[in-house]
């Protein structure tokens, strides 16, 4: 398991007291002094236990277009982080995440954008949505769940085994006893024994492994081209990104057997300003690009630029899940509904 750097490590008093006031909070909720607020329908969590990109926005996104294929009326409730109107048609908030959800989901799965993720559902069930996909919800105790799933990057699994600030873990590791699926992810080889090992010694819950996979390489900004793999398997490229992993990022693209001859990350939900536009574009020329490469999310945070000396085009990505992951997600929610009826 990774280890915070030393001088994080000196931040470890306060570790205490925000470990101490995590599971407080926690305890307070699990024994009912405070009260957590039920929408009425099925609400799947999605989160994690540390900061950073561990995959919530594929894997949110394969639950709703699951759910919407098998004909549920389902929305995603999510914060929408940084969220503006900029760029929006129809003038509600917007985040680099909503915008890629709203993109990518096209109408079939609503959405609800807010902090009140209850107030966001209770609106929306009154227009005949019944399943809730709960976006980094896990943290978000105030909302009753009828499923919990809490994905965990095996890159950096446990955050350096230390809690804010010293560490990158949101809350101790004993909060993985609220979990009720462990969706392990980005990992080289599955199982993982020693990733598994120290999740086991909190909760026996199901463990899953979700792998990235690769659909398109589409051109930027309209996303209506698509770069054939003949092409962009021959091509080089200078990656950038601004998400809460890039080397999660870069290390995908190689092992999708992209050529990379430069690499440059920003901060997560960066927003591109011109003059950085500028300076992708000369590191990419220095070191004899062909075109530029970003996520999928980093396509809503350059609008306000324009790169036009070289081509720009985003990697869209999904995650491969297993069938029993389904079933498991399934069977816990209708124990859960059976559990409510009695």
């Amino acid at each position: 398991m990774k280890t915070s750097p030393r001088w994080l490590r000196l931040l470890w008093p306060a570790s205490l007291l925000y470990s101490f006031v995590a599971g407080a909070k926690s305890a307070l909720y699990t024994r009912g002094i405070f009260r957590r607020r039920k929408l009425p329908g099925t609400v799947i969590s999605v989160g994690n236990l540390t900061v950073g990109g561990t995959g919530k926005t594929p894997m949110v996104l394969a639950i709703a277009e699951r759910l919407a294929e098998q004909g549920k009326q389902v929305a995603i409730l999510t914060r929408g982080y940084r969220g503006t109107s900029a760029g929006s048609p129809s003038g509600l908030p917007q985040s680099d995440e909503v915008a890629l959800l709203r993109e990518r989901l096209a109408g079939k799965v609503q959405l609800g954008v807010g902090a009140d993720r209850y107030a966001s559902g209770t609106v929306l069930a009154r227009h005949g949505v019944d399943w809730f996909v709960l976006d980094d919800g896990f943290q978000h105790l105030k909302l009753a769940r009828d499923v919990d799933i809490v994905l965990v990057d095996a890159s950096d699994p446990f955050g350096g085994g230390l809690v804010l600030p010293a560490g990158l873990l949101r809350e101790p590791l004993g909060a993985l006893r609220r979990a009720d699926v462990v969706v392990i992810t980005r990992s080289v080889q599955a199982p993982s024994p020693a990733t598994e090992a120290v999740i086991r010694r909190h909760t026996n819950c199901p463990i899953f492994y979700a792998s990235t996979r690769l659909k398109k390489v589409l051109r930027v900004p309209a996303l209506d081209a698509v770069l054939p793999p003949k092409d962009w398997e021959r091509a080089r490229f200078l990656a950038f990104c601004g998400i809460g992993n890039p080397a999660a990022f870069f290390a995908d693209l190689r092992n999708w057997s992209f050529q990379l001859v430069g690499e440059r990350s920003f901060q997560d939900h960066h927003v591109y300003t011109a003059r950085e536009a500028a300076e992708l574009e000369q590191a990419a020329s220095n070191c004899g690009a062909d075109a530029l490469l970003c996520t999928e999310k980093d396509v809503w945070n350059l609008r306000g630029v324009q790169i036009s000396a070289l081509p720009v085009y985003c990697s869209r990505i999904s995650f491969d899940l297993p069938e029993s992951f389904w079933g498991a997600v399934n069977d816990i929610a209708n124990r859960v509904k059976t559990d409510v009826s009695k």
